[in-house]
């Protein structure tokens, strides 16, 4: 009797362009540099993408070495329970978590989500971000979006004042988002959150730098603001209590969907509203989303949409509209 074949893990780094640069405080980039792991048994592969983020001190190069020392323990029937204290949250175990769910469905051939317990994804409405820069091309990229139902404006610091103003007026019927990716500072917040509110915004993403955020503690909010850059994990929510009203949950700082599902229910228990978020990537990295956002008040899975191509049989978008993943591509 032959026993059955151990499973393999093959990895690789992916580079996709981006249509036009997606620039944010931090910088602006032309491709989404994206790590893809695959795990194999017989004919059967399971694949999840990543995102290194260098704001958390990830590389695609190390996350490649990170994931190429997983293959003995994978080999010697590391599963995916395991995985969560084998490897610390981040990029590097996303990839693998996804791509051990996902051969977990092709194996049993069913839909991950009934594996899970979990209700069937539905099609929802995402999202879609206009990037950082002057009044003027802000307000003039939101033009071409101003039929989209829910906008993501980036800002960056000085001037984001005339930035909310531009775009607000660009699209006067449309939910608006910010994002700051902590440009802001304890001076200025209340003085932003103002013309946020004064706008419409409905949320406003990590206006203070990670650790330096306490100022939202000490003021009243008019607006919801969102914890990002604060919270990667379930350990990270209990100390947020006081500074945010909802975290958004993103795979690569979870470190895959397995802990990003037990902290979206963690999140709600304690009262925060929840955003599910992405990096700039192809739609293999937002299907796992999916199963986030049946419980998520903002989504916010527009990676491909900025791509200037998504990978074949990618998620299907019907303009802000996205709907789950097929079993090919994943889950």
């Amino acid at each position: 009797m032959t026993s059955s074949p151990s499973r393999k893990l093959a990895v690789s780094i992916e580079r996709w362009p981006i249509a036009g640069a997606f620039t944010i405080s931090r910088g602006a980039k032309t491709e989404a540099v994206t790590v893809v792991a695959a795990v194999s048994q017989g004919d059967r592969t399971g694949l999840g993408e990543c995102v290194p983020y260098p704001r958390y001190g990830e590389t695609a190069e190390a996350t490649l070495e990170v994931l190429n020392a997983m293959q003995e323990p994978l080999a010697k029937g590391l599963d995916r329970a395991a995985l969560q204290a084998a490897m610390p949250a981040g990029a590097a175990r996303n990839a693998l978590d996804c791509a051990l769910l996902d051969f977990e469905a092709k194996s049993s051939g069913q839909r991950i989500w009934t594996l899970l317990g979990r209700p069937a994804p539905r099609p929802c409405t995402t999202a879609f971000t206009i990037s950082l820069g002057t009044p003027e091309a802000m307000a003039s990229a939101t033009a071409k979006a101003s039929h989209r139902p829910l906008l993501k404006i980036k800002l960056g610091g000085d001037g984001d004042e005339a930035r909310i103003a531009a775009v607000r007026k660009a699209a006067p019927e449309s939910e608006l988002i910010v994002d700051a990716n902590e440009a802001w500072t304890a001076d200025n917040l209340e003085y932003h959150l103002a013309a946020c509110a004064n706008a419409g915004v409905t949320l406003v993403e990590q206006p203070l730098p990670a650790g330096r955020d306490e100022a939202l503690a000490r003021i009243k909010r008019p607006v919801a603001v969102c914890a990002d850059e604060s919270v990667h994990d379930r350990a990270s929510l209990e100390g947020l209590r006081t500074r945010y009203d909802a975290v958004n949950i993103k795979l690569d700082k979870t470190g895959g969907l397995t802990e990003a599902l037990a902290m979206a229910d963690a999140a709600q228990a304690l009262g925060f509203e929840i955003m599910i978020g992405c990096m700039v990537a192809t739609s293999l990295a937002m299907a796992p989303a999916m199963l986030l956002a049946q419980q998520a008040r903002f989504v916010d899975l527009d990676g491909p949409l900025l791509l200037a191509r998504d990978r074949d049989g990618g998620l299907r978008y019907d303009g802000s509209l996205v709907y789950p993943p097929e079993a090919a591509l994943w889950g």
